[in-house]
């Protein structure tokens, strides 16, 4: 779903993928999901100029991934440890610390998709996850415990 982001848009989007996960019988996964979409969006809200974006919520033969894509150049910067009283940094932390796998690729178009990976046994999952940034299509690093 192609959507403009708000304030309340990250509320919305958790109601959705809590929707689809009971549908799909994957409730195990719901808290993961929404923080991860919640995480994505805002990230959206706050760091693209016209705060539009595309959503997606994927199921996969073992799990889910969600993705959201805009047409702003600046990739995330890395995962980095923020200080206690800060407002903010801490998103991408948290998508490597509930999710299987996140990662980032430019998109043809000048922007850049941002996605993430849960699987159906991550409730036994106890490392972090791993990180693919990826600078050009034919350059990708892998991280992982980031």
């Amino acid at each position: 779903m192609t959507l403009t982001i708000g304030e309340h848009t990250p509320r919305h989007i958790r109601r959705i993928v809590r929707a689809f996960l009971t549908d799909w019988n994957m409730e195990h996964l719901t808290e993961a999901a929404e923080l991860a979409a919640t995480e994505l969006t805002t990230n959206v809200f706050r760091h693209v100029p016209d705060r539009r974006c595309t959503f997606l919520l994927r199921k996969q033969r073992n799990g889910v991934r969600l993705e959201v894509t805009d047409a702003y150049t600046q990739l995330p910067a890395k995962p980095a440890e923020s200080p206690p009283d800060a407002e903010g940094g801490r998103g991408l932390l948290l998508l490597t610390a509930m999710t299987d796998k996140w990662g980032v690729k430019p998109t043809p178009t000048g922007g850049k998709r941002v996605w993430c990976e849960l699987t159906a046994d991550q409730e036994n999952q106890t490392s972090g996850s791993k990180v693919t940034v990826t600078n050009s299509p034919s350059c990708a690093t892998t991280r992982s415990g980031c």
